[in-house]
């Protein structure tokens, strides 16, 4: 898979592509990410690519021409269709789902937007998805950005060293009786903490029992904690 960046702050994403899980999926060569520094395109001599909006109102929006030349250059630098993904509060919701589609495409061109957004023409015209992460105000799309990259890439077969490490999670639907619920609690050593015991059921061995366990402590998590989920 490929994913290009196209952002006014690459310095942003050099220490969360260096670190983890995505920088373990670059050295096993199933990612590539490319950053893109969006002023690199722009025509002023000033290297300016935003302007203020017509009609009044505060803070500046990002302009057609950086923009247009940005995508039409970083997609002719390989031959794989982009899939355009522009990151803005005005986007669906992020959700695993979308997650796990996008994290079926060969490549991506994330785009960040930054200070009041975008010349709505860029969207009319690149006809991007657009993907919020939640409902609340960010600086720009630089720290969405990166919160999608870890969602998409740990989905990437070969990413994760245990296969099965995405089964069970929190909104996933591996389990069908969980159906994207909460994941189930976790225990490990020391058997016992504080006065606060592992649950038996888990020190059992009878795996059958100890996944119904799981599943029922799943959809009691769920029903209190997200009952919007059920």
């Amino acid at each position: 898979m490929r994913i290009d960046l196209l952002t006014l702050f690459p310095e942003m994403f050099t220490g969360v592509l260096g670190s983890s899980i995505l920088k373990r999926a670059q050295d096993k060569g199933l990612v590539r990410y490319f950053l893109h520094q969006l002023r690199d395109y722009t025509k002023d001599p000033h290297r300016k690519v935003d302007d203020r909006p017509f009609g009044g109102g505060p803070g500046m929006v990002l302009m057609c021409q950086p923009m247009f030349d940005a995508i039409a250059t970083i997609e002719s630098m390989d031959p794989l269709r982009a899939t355009r993904v522009i990151l803005c509060p005005t986007g669906e919701k992020l959700t695993q789902k979308v997650a796990e589609e996008l994290s079926e495409h060969q490549r991506l061109l994330l785009i960040a937007g930054h200070y009041e957004g975008f010349d709505e023409r860029i969207k009319t015209i690149l006809q991007p998805r657009e993907i919020s992460i939640g409902d609340y105000v960010l600086s720009g799309g630089e720290l969405p950005a990166m919160v999608l990259l870890d969602a998409i890439v740990r989905l990437v077969p070969g990413v994760l060293g245990d296969e099965l490490s995405n089964h069970g999670e929190s909104f996933g639907e591996a389990d069908p009786t969980i159906q994207g619920g909460l994941e189930y609690p976790h225990y490990t050593r020391p058997r016992e903490y504080m006065g606060m015991s592992v649950p038996e059921i888990l020190l059992s061995g009878d795996h059958a029992a100890i996944e119904a366990w799981r599943r029922e402590q799943s959809k009691q998590r769920t029903a209190q904690r997200r009952p919007d989920l059920l």
